[in-house]
């Protein structure tokens, strides 16, 4: 369950009897705040990312922390108790990409770890494995939540998209500030993160995305961080790729107002249960497709506010703006007008054409950042890919 069910939360206790199966001297331990959990039959204690032990007890029952019986009771979680491999149950689930689990973090002894990454968002999140095991060990749970007294705010991210569709008409606009990306470099050589927010929000972006991937795409935390501090006012996006709830944690103590979580890596029941931590923290979450397989699965999930298509294959990241159009065509589409949700186009927008082409598709918002970020002056080229000035 390390990686299904991703952090502490609201409380729902569930005594479990101290036996030879389960004895709390030799199956229960503390690490880094969390319990281990050791499963009858020869399995590698795993920390429970979902569970507290409650250091008070003294009856003869070890008492488990949870957020629900749904997550207790959630099929991924019963096959992991089973002895299913993780990346087994998230295939069911048409996830393609594999999680590594170095040694010496989440689950140990695995037999991928001296396989070469399949392409490029798998490295990725293989790296992102080792760099956010690092923070945890230098930033505890325990400590981010006392950070985050001090943080700003969450502000009403789904709030402004909707009034600045209402007000132009057009797909409500999403700015990215964005340094550079694995498939084409460095987008911006004299990148001033401020610079461009404050360009961005001035010429009628609704909201900002911050990237806060270091080796990939140059960002950081800190930009997110000093966006918010330097007054702007358009919400901000976290854009990251969220493995683990301390993510989460993290970024709204650095100001974040909204998360963005990858179907294409997440099961099931870590979307369900990274929605009601951000629910918790008054953070939107925009739950990212790109084919029909995630998209079918996400509608399935209740509370989802936001989706968003993106026209990249994350795999390969060749773009085609039409798949838009084809996810949201027929039942799909008629399903995701039915439950309020607004769609969010992402990738290979770069003209009022493509905008005009995603918004009949059914498009509301739209995530652009490389467009904009490579021109001369990013903040008058939204001018330039609406047609119009949307500022006013």
């Amino acid at each position: 369950m390390e990686r299904l069910i991703a952090g502490p939360s609201f409380k729902v206790r569930v005594p479990i009897s101290i036996s030879s199966a389960v004895n709390r001297a030799h199956c229960l331990s503390l690490r880094r705040g969390f319990m281990e959990l050791a499963i009858p039959g020869g399995r590698t204690p795993v920390p429970l990312r979902c569970v507290k032990w409650d250091e008070g007890n003294t009856d003869e029952q070890a008492t488990l922390t949870y957020q629900s019986e749904e997550f207790i009771n959630a099929v991924e979680v019963r096959e992991w108790e089973c002895g299913k491999s993780l990346n087994d149950i998230a295939a069911k689930q048409g996830i393609t990409i594999r999680r590594n689990y170095h040694s010496g973090y989440g689950s140990k002894g695995t037999t991928i770890e001296k396989d070469p990454p399949r392409n490029i968002l798998e490295q990725i999140i293989w790296d992102k494995e080792v760099e956010v095991a690092q923070y945890k060990e230098a930033i505890p749970l325990e400590t981010l939540k006392k950070n985050m007294e001090n943080a700003p705010p969450a502000r009403d991210f789904f709030g402004a998209l909707r009034e600045s569709y209402l007000r132009t008409g057009l797909p409500a606009l999403i700015a990215e500030v964005k340094k550079a990306s694995p498939s084409k470099g460095v987008l911006r050589e004299d990148f001033d993160p401020v610079e461009i927010a404050k360009a961005y929000e001035k010429n009628g972006a609704a909201c900002l995305s911050i990237l806060t991937d270091k080796k990939y795409f140059q960002g950081g935390f800190e930009n997110l961080e000093v966006v918010r501090k330097a007054g702007v006012q358009c919400p901000l996006l976290c854009k990251e790729f969220v493995i683990d709830s301390w993510q989460i944690y993290y970024a709204r103590s650095k100001g974040a107002d909204a998360i963005l979580l990858i179907a294409a890596v997440l099961p099931d029941v870590d979307i369900k249960y990274m929605t009601l931590i951000c629910r918790e923290l008054g953070l939107t979450v925009i739950v990212e497709v790109h084919n029909e397989r995630e998209l079918d699965r996400v509608l399935k999930i209740d509370g989802i506010q936001l989706i968003g298509i993106n026209n990249r294959n994350l795999e390969t990241f060749e773009v085609d703006i039409s798949n838009t159009k084809k996810l949201l065509e027929g039942e799909r589409g008629q399903l995701v007008r039915q439950k309020g949700i607004k769609v969010v186009g992402e990738s290979g927008l770069f003209t009022p054409l493509d905008i005009s082409y995603v918004h009949d598709a059914g498009v509301r918002v739209v995530l652009v950042g490389e467009s904009l970020i490579k021109q001369a002056d990013p903040g008058k080229a939204i001018a330039g890919l609406f047609g119009k000035d949307i500022s006013k």
